[in-house]
């Protein structure tokens, strides 16, 4: 599953995003942290030098090809992923963004996996 980063531009830092982002399309890139699915849920800490993310992936919202290049994910991956932040709703820090409904062109890119 090798791809190409190249042309991706990363917007903002995994710290940098807030409830004030959300709504924005954002791409952000970094290591894997850690990686759990739920069964149709799949829950990615995303780690930069600025502190992690978390990412979620719904297979109805990201597609199914976003999906299965989701479950193939590891811890120490590198990965960009482009996507829209939307609020945490019912989560212990209301004030903590992540990003949902990831999509757009192959949604999520790692060069590394294989």
């Amino acid at each position: 599953m090798a791809e190409s980063m190249l042309g991706l531009k990363r917007s903002h830092r995994c710290t940098e995003l807030s409830t004030e982002n959300i709504g924005e399309n954002v791409t952000v890139m970094g290591w894997v942290q850690k990686s759990r699915n739920k069964g149709g849920i799949i829950f990615v800490d995303l780690r930069d030098r600025s502190g992690l993310l978390q990412i979620i992936f719904e297979e109805a919202d990201c597609g199914s090809e976003s999906f299965a290049k989701a479950e193939k994910l590891r811890s120490e991956f590198v990965i960009a992923v482009t996507g829209t932040v939307e609020n945490r709703g019912g989560a212990v820090n209301e004030n903590l963004a992540h990003i949902i409904a990831i999509e757009g062109p192959g949604g999520i890119y790692d060069p590394q996996a294989v």
